[in-house]
């Protein structure tokens, strides 16, 4: 093991490194080092290789899988699903009732995404998505986790110290803002409805969407003006 990978392994089990700090040394290391995949990564490929050499999977039925999650699903489902909600107070009632239901009217469904929880955000209280156990997460509406999700440090920080955790992604609330947390599972997993932003009571469905990023529907973030949808 080398000193880098010690140092990391050692801030973590001391809580010390943040989830972006986790996420920054993930992509420097793998800038570093793309010529060689990570050995989960070799595994992978290696599997595939053998059950396609066997007959028991199609090549072209897993490319189309990995489509799907790349290009198909992911948070531009989920902003659509909150822009919706705030021009709409009938589906948004919907979605806060049954928001597997609600989601699956705007053609949304499918893998990790039977049972999700939509919370909303007030001026009173704001909610924070979290899964201690793993890494549970509504695909059809969020895409794939993001590595700062997965780590361990954000799994145990958002619950022992929720606001620190909001302050290193840049969210700073008042004093008098519940913070709730909620974990997901595999059989209930969550999103955050965002509050609306001020002034934007004349966009469009499309231009409101445009506005909401993942980051604000995990909970770490918060719509803004002229904020952009984060990258996924």
């Amino acid at each position: 093991m080398d000193a880098t990978r010690r140092d990391f392994i050692a801030g973590c089990n001391g809580h010390r490194r943040s989830a972006q700090q986790i996420m920054i040394w993930h992509t420097r290391r793998n800038h570093a080092h793309q010529e060689v995949p990570s050995d989960p990564a070799l595994r992978v490929k290696s599997l595939e290789s053998l059950l396609v050499e066997k007959g028991l999977v199609d090549r072209a039925a897993i490319d189309a899988m990995v489509d799907i999650y790349e290009n198909k699903v992911g948070p531009r489902n989920g902003a659509r699903v909150v822009a919706r909600a705030w021009i709409d107070p009938a589906f948004k009632q919907r979605l806060l009732a049954n928001a597997t239901s609600a989601i699956a009217e705007l053609g949304f469904s499918g893998e990790q995404g039977q049972d999700v929880v939509v919370v909303e955000n007030t001026p009173k209280v704001h909610n924070l998505i979290v899964c201690t156990l793993c890494s549970c997460y509504p695909w059809p509406v969020l895409g794939l986790p993001p590595v700062w999700y997965k780590s361990a440090p954000y799994r145990s920080r958002a619950v022992i110290d929720p606001r620190g955790v909001l302050r290193e992604f840049g969210t700073v609330l008042p004093n008098d803002i519940e913070v709730r947390v909620w974990d997901s599972t595999s059989e209930e997993r969550y999103m955050v409805l965002p509050e609306r932003p001020a002034g934007t009571d004349g966009l469009s469905e499309e231009a409101l969407a445009a506005l909401v990023t993942r980051d604000s529907m995990i909970g770490v973030a918060q719509v803004k003006v002229g904020s952009g949808r984060s990258a996924e």
